[in-house]
């Protein structure tokens, strides 16, 4: 069930509006369809006292895509996604512009939407790549989001 291009721009619009340290931040959502988001972190905005990207903000990339992923799959008046724990690897120094690129599959989706109907939360998780813009991997996180059931 794929999202119109009204619903992609106002989730993208949202996303990228989120709070005041993303908008600092100058995030870009770049794409969005239901189970799936592509996010950029721009380098020039993000820049640490040695040249490089700053780590919080390669930390920040790599968590942002489960609350879009949740705007594009989830029933928000029903489900809230919560951060349950979150590791990162960085691999080599960001000198350039960031992307990330998370998929979730429709039977992940009815599993978390069921589990979270039936119990009142559901863990699920990802591993992500945060790619430079040559697309050399610069970091890999693990994500660990709980679903909530609204009242639970």
């Amino acid at each position: 069930m794929a999202l119109t291009e009204q619903q992609k721009t106002l989730i993208k619009n949202a996303s990228d509006k989120t709070f005041p340290f993303v908008e600092r931040c100058e995030v870009q959502t770049l794409d969005v369809d239901r189970g799936y988001c592509k996010m950029l972190m721009p380098f020039k905005p993000n820049i640490n006292h040695v040249g490089i990207m700053y780590a919080g903000a390669l930390y920040t990339i790599a968590e942002l895509p489960g609350g879009v992923i949740y705007l594009t799959s989830f029933d928000t008046s029903k489900f809230y996604p919560i951060v349950k724990d979150m590791s990162i690897r960085f691999r080599r120094p960001a000198t350039t512009d960031v992307t990330v690129e998370i998929t979730l599959s429709e039977e992940e989706i009815a599993r978390i939407e069921k589990t979270t109907e039936e119990q009142g939360k559901c863990d699920f998780e990802w591993d992500v790549e945060l790619k430079d813009s040559n697309g050399e991997v610069v970091a890999i996180s693990h994500n660990v989001y709980q679903m909530r059931k609204i009242g639970s």
